[in-house]
């Protein structure tokens, strides 16, 4: 019997010993315990665009006709003295926090109406626009997203009228307006690829102007998950007029930007 139990106790050693070996061995295969941080569930983007904008409409200072003028879109980048736009976005599931700034300094030739009052006009334009809004995803998968925006926008505006030959010779005035419109519309975006997408928007309002809107469209290309570059078309347009002064234009071009997403 004492043999029998020596000899199974030397076996269960033996086990024991090759178990605690094998453990031994297999030690290096066990990923150490690490922390996850969980993402707060925001998602920002930062998006500066270049906008060669051309502009066409017509305006009036105080006390002066109103002038009509127009930059064809092939002399843009010779009207053009400085263009600046940059949007800004937070998303938090379905919702979001938009903003947008435009400041567009440009200078074009002009005319009186029939030609009568002046030989020529010239026109400097410098337009800032500013947007803050809320949106609402209606549409939303793993392809992109479709919202709901309103929001408010801040116009500041001063022009430059001066007049050249005709009555009006070497007449010249400078006046600016301040308003607020409240604009409702959608943006939103769609992958084809992890990497190609299209992005756009559109809005409209009013409130100070008779009639606010914003249109554009861009093709991306996502370089990875911080940076993309935009490539599009942009359109703006207001209707402005109180006490003499008058702002009713167009103003639209190519915009070229880089988005950096975090």
């Amino acid at each position: 019997m004492r043999a029998i139990h020596f000899h199974a106790a030397a076996l269960l050693a033996c086990t024991f010993v090759t178990t605690i070996g094998n453990a031994a061995d297999l030690t290096p295969l066990v990923p150490d315990a690490k922390t996850v941080e969980t993402r707060s569930g925001w998602e920002f983007t930062i998006a500066p665009y270049f906008w060669a904008a051309g502009i066409s409409g017509n305006v009036r200072q105080f006390g002066l006709p109103e002038v009509d003028i127009d930059a064809d879109f092939g002399d843009i980048l010779d009207k053009l003295d400085f263009a600046f736009m940059a949007t800004a976005e937070a998303r938090y599931d379905r919702f979001s926090l938009v903003g947008d700034v435009v400041y567009v300094k440009l200078g074009a030739d002009a005319h009186t109406p029939r030609g009568l009052l002046a030989n020529s006009v010239g026109v400097t334009a410098e337009t800032f626009a500013g947007l803050v809004g809320a949106g609402y995803a209606v549409l939303e998968d793993q392809h992109g997203h479709l919202d709901i925006v309103g929001g408010v926008k801040v116009w500041s505006v001063e022009t430059n009228i001066s007049f050249n030959g005709g009555i009006l010779a070497g007449v010249a005035r400078d006046d600016s307006a301040t308003w607020v419109d409240a604009v409702v519309g959608f943006r939103g975006n769609y992958f084809f690829t992890p990497e190609t997408y299209v992005t756009g928007w559109g809005l409209v309002g009013g409130g100070g102007a008779d009639i606010d809107w914003d249109v554009g469209v861009g093709l991306g290309y996502k370089f990875n998950e911080t940076i993309s570059a935009v490539a599009g078309y942009r359109a703006l347009g207001v209707d402005y007029s109180n006490d003499g002064f008058v702002f009713d234009v167009v103003q639209q071009g190519p915009i070229i930007g880089v988005s950096f997403h975090f």
